[in-house]
This record gives C-alpha cells, structure tokens and sequence, in this order.
C-alpha cells in the first residue's frame, strides 16, 4: 500500500492538490454532517460504502460507527463477491477500502479471502466490452467512471482505456451528460492524466477536463452558484477544488458555491456523502492517501452557517394534490386526488395516503437504493431501464430536485407523477 500511497502522492502534485481554492466549511457545520452519517449506520442494514469513504475523507476514522461500517462492508463485499455487484457498487467499495488503510485486494471476513480489485477489473472489462459492441456501457457512464477512478488509485490496469472512452464521450455529448456524471468522469479522467506518460493520451484527457471544469464554472455563473442540481453540486464541488490547473487562469468562485450549499437542508445520506468531501477541502482523488491514524474530529452542534431547518407546529396538517399521468406507453391515464398529511410529511406519506384513499388508482411500488427509496412503477406500470422509461415528479412544471424519501410538499402543491424518457 506504501506504492499506492506514493503514486497518489505525485498524483495530487500534477493535478493540483484539492483545498487549492481555500474555501473550507465552519467544523460545527462539518461535524454536524457527520453526526448525520453517523446516525445513518444501521447494524441490520445493507452497508453503503459512499459514507464510510465521506467520513474517512473527513478525518472521522477512528469511531466506533466508523470500525462498524468498515466491518459491515468488508463482510458484505465477501457474502455478495461477483454475484449481484454492478461494477459501480464494487467501485465503491474498493474506495471506501482505500479510504479506510484496507488493502482491496485481500479483503477478509467470515472466514474467508476475496480480491476485490480482480472483480472491479473483470466487470470493467464487461463494460468495455459492450461499449465496444454497442456503443454503450452495460450498466451507466457514471458506474464505468467510478470504476476507472478506483482503479487508478488501486493502481491496478484498466483504468486508462476507459478513461479515454470517458473523454471522447465528454467532448461529444458535453451537457447532454447529466452533471454528476461528468463530474464522476472528471475525477477519473484526473486521476489517469496523473498516472499516464502518453502524451496523446494526456493531451485527449487535458481538453476534456477542461470542458468539463469549466462547463461547471459557466453553469455556477449562469445559476447563481448552482451547478445542476443541490444533490449533483457535491461532486461537482469536489471536481472544481481538486483541478484548479485545468481550468487556470480562470479563477473559481467556491464561496458562492459553498453559499447555495450552506442554504440547503442536507438529510438524505448519499447526499451529505457527495458533498461533505468538498467542504472540508477534499475529494475522492485523495482516497488512497489518507492517514488513518488521524484522531476523529469531536461531534459539535452546529453554529451559523448551519443547514437550514424547519419545524412545523405539532398535529398540524397539509393538503396536497396528487396526480398520476401516463401519455407515453399502452393504455393511457391521467387520475388526480387530493391528500391531507401531517405538516413536514415527505412526498412517501403523500403517495402512501393517495393509495390508502384509492387503491384500485395509486397504488405504487418502491425499490431502496443508496438514495433513498426510488418509486419504480405507479398504477402497474413500470419503469423499464430497457425503455429508459422512469417516473418523473414535478411540482408544476419544475421537476423535483430531492426523491420522494426527502422532498416535503407544502400547503395546496400539486405534485405531479408522469411517466416519462430519459
């Protein structure tokens, strides 16, 4: 692992370090993100890998949530081996590894010795493969980006070749690509840049990161701060702290980032664990050149700037209206009805209430990810990612930016479920 930790080391000399910038989040808003992560560790839940690798980036090493998780996720990663990980999810875990001073490829638990670097490598190889075959990855562009990522700082082969697809796929479709993607992209793509000696491949990976960099520079002055949307900003964030070269002499304005962040709620795990990285002047870039020896930071309450909260009066209730829209595939539908909830309610107790109230109309279905819960199919019809088919929900015409988990309607909104293309 020393190897590994020396070559990131150089790595993170060439693409420019990552609190280059100097804008670093107050300690009591960091720690209160991280008793948030804490809090999200359940023993008789599935592990997810994107929080143990925020804490680990955030110096909370040493806590006994955090031995855990990392337990949780080594058994984890030898229960499931190759059987039912895409090769985003092994990526993952292969990070969260390195952040944690575990070697990823002899990872050991319930009696038993996996090489999880060797599975990353062979279900990269699948990706590639149907890239070459078919123009597209097998599973997303964002899983092969997290794949060449983990890859590299495992210094481990494979990582170039898709990074140079990446590159190719950035410079072509540029925006069309949604923002954590690119961002994921960019990550990977840095990482290689700092690892290669081919000039043309460097060359191929310079332009496309800084297409990339200041795509989200030019979108942050156009919105205000924002870049996509407040859950792809951590990535973003995370790119613009960590390649400042790429994108000099322009100069980047994280303070009015870091400002819409400040603004925003964070609840939602996998969020906090995107952004909470950036905050404290790091990225996933510096997963592999952690010192695990360091002590964890002492949970606060947070003082100003804090996440924003609100709290509504008890036994207080909300009307919502709720509509179901299909106009897309088979038989087409439009219903509506309206729900009363009580008052700080998520948009799940507004569709479990629609459906207690009309069964035969609102029923729906749910599948858990790392996000959150994700409704998969309303009124028996299903998303099909064959068909890149989803259900989008909009509150007027503004599509939502929190999943049905998190995001809580207010007084007379009309939320809108349509069945819709991505």
């Amino acid at each position: 692992m020393l190897g590994v930790a020396f070559g990131i080391g150089v790595l993170l000399a060439l693409v420019g370090g990552t609190a280059a910038h100097g804008c670093v989040a107050p300690k009591p808003l960091v720690s209160e993100m991280l008793q948030r992560l804490e809090e999200s560790v359940k023993a008789d839940e599935l592990p997810n890998p994107s929080v143990l690798l925020a804490m680990n980036l955030a110096g909370a090493t040493g806590t006994e949530t955090n031995k855990l998780l990392l337990q949780q996720i080594q058994q984890e990663a030898v229960k499931r081996d190759q059987k039912d990980m895409t090769s985003g999810e092994v990526a993952l875990y292969v990070l969260a590894l390195l952040s944690s001073c575990q070697n990823p490829r002899h990872v050991h638990a319930l009696g038993q010795t996996i090489d999880l670097v060797q599975v990353l490598q062979e279900k990269t190889d699948e990706e590639m493969a149907s890239l070459d075959l078919e123009g597209v990855p097998k599973t997303t562009l964002y899983s092969v980006s997290l794949d060449a990522l983990a890859l590299c700082l495992a210094e481990a082969g494979g990582y170039q070749g898709a990074s140079v697809i990446l590159a190719k796929k950035v410079l072509t479709l540029g925006r069309q690509l949604f923002v954590d993607t690119r961002a994921m992209a960019a990550l990977a793509m840095a990482c290689t840049y700092g690892q290669t000696d081919l000039y043309d491949v460097q060359g191929l990976l310079q332009e496309a990161l800084w297409v990339v960099t200041n795509g989200f520079l030019d979108e942050q002055e156009e919105k205000g701060g924002m870049i996509g949307n407040i859950y792809s900003m951590g990535l973003a964030l995370q790119v613009l702290g960590a390649t400042s070269n790429f994108y000099f002499p322009r100069e980047w304005d994280c303070a009015q980032a870091f400002s819409v962040v400040y603004s925003h709620d964070y609840r939602q795990p996998m969020a906090i664990a995107q952004v909470l990285p950036a905050l404290v002047g790091m990225s996933y870039l510096d997963a592999a050149s952690l010192d695990c020896t360091a002590s964890a930071p002492t949970l606060q309450p947070s003082l100003s700037p804090k996440l924003s909260t609100t709290t509504a009066p008890s036994g207080a209730t909300i009307k919502v209206h709720y509509s179901i829209i299909n106009k897309l595939q088979g038989r087409h539908f439009s219903y509506t009805t309206s729900v009363r909830v009580p008052a700080g309610s998520t948009l799940l107790k507004v569709l479990q209430a629609a459906e207690a109230k009309k069964p035969d109309i609102f029923s729906f279905e749910t599948e858990q990810t790392s996000w959150g819960p994700m409704v998969v199919s309303i009124h028996g019809l299903a998303a099909n990612p064959n068909d890149k088919t989803y259900w989008k929900f909009l509150s007027g015409r503004d599509a939502l930016q929190e999943g049905v988990g998190t995001y809580k309607p207010w007084n007379g909104e009309h939320i809108q479920a349509v069945f819709s293309l991505y």
